[in-house]
């Protein structure tokens, strides 16, 4: 007698690319080492990685070079380089480290980086509202929850705020420090 493979039931979608202004192709590549470079096409190399490559070589590769960070990666190594820069991908490995809001909020209003800057990982529902207020304009979705709500065109989240972010926002009502999004 012969067994049949079951279909995996919980499975994890592959990556979906979801922007603000919807779901689009993905034309960048996450690659382990800069010999990807070699080749054609978009790539997202790890920290070392870009900071190995020569600095010739990042200058010219910048339309078509990115580098992923991880929460305990430090900022300061790419702040002087993020003129080389087309994309900055920040880690979200597990719901319960938001060091990678921090950095993203860093990248845009005291650093004035103006290339995307993505979210990749642990991207949840209930977090996506304030990715986008802190300045993140890429997602990297994989969560079937969110992808199903992304797909129906619900962008649930809080309609006041009480803090600045790096989009604009307007004062709301009567209160100085109360917040709405600027969408």
């Amino acid at each position: 007698m012969t067994e049949t493979a079951k279909p995996e039931t919980n499975a994890v979608p592959a990556p979906r690319l979801w922007t603000p202004k919807g779901f689009r192709e993905d034309d960048w590549t996450h690659a382990e080492t800069a010999e990807a470079l070699s080749g054609n096409g978009r790539f997202i190399l790890p920290l070392q990685a870009f900071l190995d490559l020569d600095p010739q070589v990042r200058a010219s590769a910048r339309e078509r070079l990115g580098v992923s960070l991880q929460p305990g990666d430090q900022l300061d190594k790419i702040v002087d380089l993020l003129d080389q820069l087309s994309l900055v991908a920040l880690a979200f490995p597990a719901f319960t480290d938001g060091r990678s809001f921090s950095k993203a909020s860093l990248l845009r209003s005291r650093h004035g980086f103006q290339g995307a800057v993505r979210a990749t990982g642990q991207v949840l529902i209930d977090q996506l509202p304030h990715m986008l207020r802190v300045g993140f304009d890429e997602f990297e979705i994989s969560h079937p929850v969110l992808l199903k709500r992304l797909e129906e065109g619900r962008l649930d989240g809080l309609p006041v705020y009480y803090q600045p972010a790096a989009d604009t926002s307007a004062p709301a009502g009567g209160y100085s420090w109360r917040r709405t999004p600027s969408n």
